[in-house]
């Protein structure tokens, strides 16, 4: 029987795990990931994912006293939602 490569290996490795674990692989791989990337690719990533989450916010109505009081409470140790 032939030997597998390191990407087969990986990959059957991956498929025998749950699927909430495959999304964790992939987030790990995503963050082995950045350490690769130049600065501006990490910077213009970042850039985007911050616009992302400012148009998710604009959209559910999600205001910045709103995510300060959040957080407030999640330091404190309580929330009241």
């Amino acid at each position: 029987m032939a030997m597998m490569s390191l990407k087969e290996t990986l990959i059957q490795e991956i498929e025998t795990l749950p699927e909430p674990r495959q999304s964790d692989v992939l987030a790990f791989v995503r963050f082995l990931k950045i350490g690769l990337a130049d600065e501006q690719t990490v910077e213009r990533r970042l850039v985007d994912a911050l616009a992302r989450a400012q148009a998710i916010a604009q959209e559910r109505g999600i205001t910045d006293q709103d995510i300060e009081d959040e957080i407030r409470a999640v330091r404190s140790g309580r929330r009241d939602r």
